[in-house]
């Protein structure tokens, strides 16, 4: 299990008895401010216990959910404009207004870890709005795993999302044209 400092304080009841537990390797410090009482765990889950408020999105997201094949290179976590400033190489971090920041956030078990992450009707709006920031190969076959599961997407939820964003009505015809 993976603890911020705060729930070791409280597991642990002061500095002293964690400097005693990480001593005798009953909790291992994985990195600043996160703990663990196992010495291996998967990177996904030290990132969702370290930045608690962030969602991923993005390629990464298409990429947990099936949707590419394509690793993305650093893991996008989305957040909202006043959070605080992730500095870590293998992380871009996308920082958007609070209207659009909380618009479609679910959660969705990958390899036994719960990631917080956009559901797949808010990432095909973003995939269409982003269209151009992304090669044609890696859009299309997107696109194109999108209408294999055109079944299992909320219309409804697409079409109130869209309200939310700039150019909806645009929006709302490239993917009737694209992927319904």
């Amino acid at each position: 299990m993976l603890y911020n400092y705060k729930e070791a304080m409280k597991e642990y009841k002061n500095d002293y008895n964690l400097k005693k537990a990480l001593e005798n390797n009953k909790v291992y410090k994985i990195e600043d401010g996160i703990y663990s009482d196992t010495l291996n765990n998967h990177y996904l889950s030290i990132i969702m216990k370290k930045y608690p408020y962030a969602v991923i999105g993005g390629l990464s997201a298409y990429y947990y959910y099936g949707l590419t094949d394509v690793i993305p290179d650093r893991i996008i976590l989305c957040t909202n404009r006043n959070a605080t400033n992730i500095v870590n190489y293998e992380i871009k971090q996308i920082r958007m207004k609070d209207e659009l920041y909380n618009l479609g956030i679910s959660s969705y078990m990958y390899e036994g870890i719960n990631l917080k992450i956009y559901n797949k009707e808010r990432l095909l709006i973003d995939l269409v709005r982003n269209k151009n920031s992304m090669g044609y190969d890696l859009y299309k076959e997107i696109i194109n795993n999108y209408r294999k599961i055109v079944s299992e997407l909320d219309i409804t939820l697409i079409e109130e999302y869209l309200t939310h964003f700039q150019y909806g009505d645009k929006l709302y015809k490239i993917l009737m044209d694209e992927v319904f």
